[in-house]
């Protein structure tokens, strides 16, 4: 086997042995979902089932709302998705494409949100929603994630690779800034919407410290803190936990799949745009 073989195979074992790093948790949930508390707490572990048994989904079916904590799943991450990628399109092309008074100063001052942990505006954001009488509301857990200084970055990039000659065509045909944007600039940033979209879907979907703070009624929670419920209640009660789990990921997992090409897409132009 020449050198350039021996180079390539030794490539592709690293690769697998990432894959394999990266699916094996995933697949350990999935399996254990299907297992006993007996089976899931034997020394030394077991990998495959004995039986394939689906009573740790039935079981989460009754100790949780569960229909009600996923439907508050769902609306809270499509309200936050759809405000918050029309508010960064809008903010993003104003950055990139729009002139007026101090506006890198203002940039920059957006981006120095970036450098700081989030946790830092956990008690500010908390205060504000508590004096607006929020608490324990849909409002309450989305309204402070309604706009990204990351989604407003992201598709500045994209703005500004566009050329200028297509908005002095389309001012010379009479169009003003609304239609420029809408009709024009924003078509052409669809992989940037994209991948702000899963990202931003990704983040709502999975958001646990702001509403475990917000929201503390069963029937107001969404599925971060409501499988954080079932470690204290259901201490050894691991197929349940990881029942959940595996039914709380399953929705990403499609939405990938379904976008995976713009997705790839889009990650890859915002890094080589600027």
């Amino acid at each position: 086997m020449s050198g350039k073989k021996l180079q390539h195979l030794f490539v592709h074992l690293i690769l697998l042995s990432g894959v394999i790093f990266v699916v094996f948790p995933f697949a350990w949930m999935v399996l254990t979902s299907f297992k006993t508390p007996g089976e899931a707490m034997l020394i030394p572990p077991t990998i495959l089932p004995e039986n394939f048994i689906t009573d740790a989904y039935s079981e989460i079916l009754t100790a949780l709302p569960f229909a009600q904590i996923y439907m508050n799943t769902f609306v809270s991450a499509i309200i936050i998705t759809v405000i918050q990628v029309a508010l960064c399109s809008m903010a993003a092309y104003g950055f990139a494409r729009i002139d007026f008074p101090f506006k890198n100063g203002i940039f920059v001052l957006l981006l120095s949100v970036l450098m700081v942990p989030g946790q830092i505006f956990l008690i500010p954001q908390y205060l504000i929603i508590m004096n607006l009488g929020l608490l324990d509301s849909m409002m309450g857990l989305v309204l402070p994630n309604l706009f990204s200084a990351f989604g407003t970055f992201l598709l500045r990039q994209f703005f500004m690779s566009l050329p200028k000659e297509l908005e002095e065509a389309a001012i010379l045909d009479g169009c003003n800034r609304y239609q420029i944007f809408y009709r024009i600039m924003l078509p052409l940033v669809k992989p940037g919407i994209v991948s702000l979209v899963i990202f931003t879907a990704k983040f709502a979907w999975n958001n646990f410290l702001w509403p475990l703070l917000v929201n503390t009624s069963p029937d107001k929670m969404i599925l971060g803190p409501a499988l954080s419920s079932l470690q204290g209640q259901y201490t050894t009660q691991y197929p349940m936990q990881m029942a959940g789990a595996v039914m709380a990921v399953i929705p990403l997992i499609v939405l990938f799949f379904i976008f995976q090409k713009q997705f790839i897409e889009g990650v890859a132009q915002s890094g080589i745009k600027g």
